[in-house]
């Protein structure tokens, strides 16, 4: 059964994007700011030497560089100065979500409401600082002893650590401008632009090998067809839902008596989205963002490294894959999904769950549903992103066709196009509210001059 919601979200048309302005003020607002971070990727950090850059990217980006590159936005491949992406937000955000959920103090603030909010949002800041600051001295060190440097020195380092951390904070900003005042998620969003526009030159790199018979005919079908196929899994998970049944009795509304209703609450299976992909990615290029650029990765740790922990290896997988789980988890139940809450909300609106008491039995009733819905979600997350890089290991495919680039190309371009419908919605709704309001006014006028019947 189509819900009415769904029904004029599905009759919404090209004219009713033009009448709502605020709503396109919102797109080219957030299309403006995008064009800034992609300029932003081409503006080089100061004393590169650019052909050895090149040369050197040339030979890494069939490895842990080319997911480097990836989620910068192709910006780390050319020493941009976002070259450090919005990783090191992302980390901050992991450090402090975990502390809050295990440090009395950092707890007590989560349920201070938005002051408690604005305060950890502040302690994440500082995180990112903190590491933009570590990775971008290191950064700089491994440049120098990679040779990449024009004029190697304190006056480098200082001037690439300036760069690189103030390029960070300003993403960081224009994420939370795009969210506040634009559509979609801002941090999301500018992951999913630095995948878009590097897919044609890996497109063109990808349909070159296979040109000049370094990949078989087969291999690019069968690729182009597991994209569909991975495309088509994802669209499928991220809108299944598990309906549960809510009950509300008879009750008194001022003068009114309204009637018992049922209802549904929604559980998505995967409520958490592409977050736990992007944690866990964010997780294991941590270590070795480093020594991607350092000229001494032959040492005994840097080499046990990347051997177990290398794009493909058996290690980096079964990590990346704990990893997602973890966090399908941990963020749903700490942000996404929070059975307590939901179950006081239910409680306060005389909501209930049939054969389940309001309350701590409904919390412990939808802990106990969700827990289940996410071994399925869980599990999809992590199929999705270990199977296509299985088969990317196997056939040297570009890291722009794996399962955790695909997964956040769907997931943001969902969650910006139902956002954009509920602007429209909203946009509808108040419109039919004046409409009526002027017939009602209408109707009051035209009652004076009619004269009454006789």
């Amino acid at each position: 059964m189509v819900s009415a919601a769904e029904q004029m979200a599905a009759n919404t048309s090209w004219g009713a994007l033009v009448r709502a302005t605020e709503l396109r003020q919102r797109i080219f607002f957030t299309l403006g700011l995008l064009i800034v971070y992609r300029i932003g990727t081409f503006i080089p950090v100061p004393g590169i030497d650019g052909q050895a850059l090149q040369d050197f990217m040339t030979e890494a980006s069939t490895g842990i560089g080319g997911m480097l590159s990836m989620f910068t936005g192709g910006a780390l491949g050319r020493m941009g100065i976002f070259a450090l992406g919005i990783m090191p937000y992302i980390s901050a955000s992991i450090i402090v979500q975990l502390l809050a959920a295990m440090v009395p103090k950092l707890e007590q603030l989560k349920k201070e409401g938005e002051q408690g909010r604005k305060k950890l949002n502040q302690y994440t800041r500082y995180g990112t600082v903190l590491l933009a600051t570590m990775q971008a001295y290191g950064l700089a060190v491994s440049l120098e002893s990679g040779d990449l440097v024009t004029d190697p020195g304190w006056f480098f380092r200082a001037a690439c650590v300036i760069t690189l951390v103030g390029g960070t904070m300003f993403l960081m900003w224009l994420g939370e401008q795009i969210t506040a005042r634009g559509v979609g998620n801002g941090i999301s969003l500018i992951i999913f632009v630095g995948i878009i526009a590097e897919v044609p030159s890996a497109l063109a790199q990808f349909f070159a090998s296979g040109r000049s018979g370094a990949i078989s005919p087969a291999v690019i079908v069968g690729v182009i067809l597991l994209i569909v196929v991975t495309i088509t899994f994802v669209v499928f998970m991220e809108r299944s839902l598990r309906k549960i049944t809510i009950q509300y009795p008879r009750r008194q509304v001022g003068m009114k008596m309204t009637e018992a209703q049922t209802s549904h609450l929604p559980v998505k299976v995967n409520p958490s989205g592409v977050i736990p992909a992007i944690f866990a990615s964010s997780l294991l290029l941590l270590p070795t963002t480093i020594s991607t650029f350092s000229g001494q990765q032959s040492g005994p740790v840097m080499s046990a490294l990347l051997a177990y922990f290398g794009p493909g290896q058996p290690l980096y997988l079964l990590f990346f894959a704990a990893m997602i789980i973890f966090f399908a988890y941990f963020y749903t139940f700490n942000v996404a999904f929070k059975p307590d809450d939901v179950a006081d909300n239910l409680k306060n609106q005389n909501g209930f769950v049939p054969g389940i008491r309001p309350g701590k039995k409904t919390a412990e009733y939808l802990e106990y549903v969700v827990n289940r819905v996410l071994v399925l979600g869980s599990g999809y997350l992590a199929l999705v992103c270990l199977l296509p890089e299985i088969l990317r290991n196997q056939y040297s495919i570009p890291f722009y066709f794996g399962g955790t680039s695909v997964l956040i190309v769907v997931s943001v371009s969902m969650d910006t196009v139902q956002q954009i419908q509920s602007h429209l919605l909203a946009h509808q709704y108040e419109g039919l509210i004046q409409k009526s309001q002027l017939r009602g006014k209408k109707q009051k006028r035209g009652g004076k001059k009619t004269p009454a019947r006789k």
